[in-house]
């Protein structure tokens, strides 16, 4: 099993949900995050007075899928997510070594 997790902008959050859905994902924790990376914020203007904003708004997902589908999913995450401009977010995949289903007791794959 692999845990992937991606940061993506806010704006796309329901393309990428729509993308993963259709790529067979069947569950995943989305959380709002602020962050930075290469952008490093940006600068605006607020009632005349400007000021750097130092953490952008992105969306973390984080979902458990089996090691089989991993490349799959992180293909479909990216191609739904990109822009082509700065800021697109990052993918991460971890190795998983065990998943529980609290309710019925299943462990890893059956888990998922």
């Amino acid at each position: 099993m692999k845990l992937i997790i991606a940061t993506i902008k806010p704006f796309k959050l329901e393309e990428v949900r729509e993308a993963l859905t259709t790529a067979g994902v069947r569950g995943m924790m989305v959380t709002e995050i602020k962050g930075f990376g290469s952008q490093s914020g940006h600068t605006e203007i607020y009632r005349g007075a400007e000021y750097a904003v130092n953490f952008v708004p992105k969306i973390k997902l984080e979902l458990v899928v089996p090691a089989s589908t991993a490349d799959e999913i992180v293909q479909t995450i990216t191609k739904a997510a990109h822009t082509g401009k700065i800021g697109d977010g990052k993918v991460f995949v971890l190795d998983v070594q065990q998943a529980v289903r609290v309710r019925t007791g299943e462990i890893n794959d059956d888990a998922l």
